[in-house]
């Protein structure tokens, strides 16, 4: 768990396939560059850690998930 007592997001890189569903849904923190690689812009935070969360189980790949 992070210092700040929010989730940690971990990335499966060999299992992404950059499907955008996770920056759809929290575009502040998630972000696909032009070559189609996943970048965590920011950590989560009170403000947005429900869309991360709900980006975490949207992933279609099961790619995304948060260290408690």
């Amino acid at each position: 768990m992070s210092t700040t007592g929010l989730p940690e997001i971990v990335v499966d890189y060999d299992m992404c396939e950059a499907n955008g569903v996770c920056e759809a849904i929290a575009p502040e923190v998630f972000e696909l560059d032009d070559d189609e690689q996943l970048h965590i812009r920011a950590r989560p935070d009170r403000d947005n850690e429900h869309r991360v969360r709900q980006a975490v189980a949207s992933c279609p790949k099961v790619a995304l998930s948060l260290r408690e």
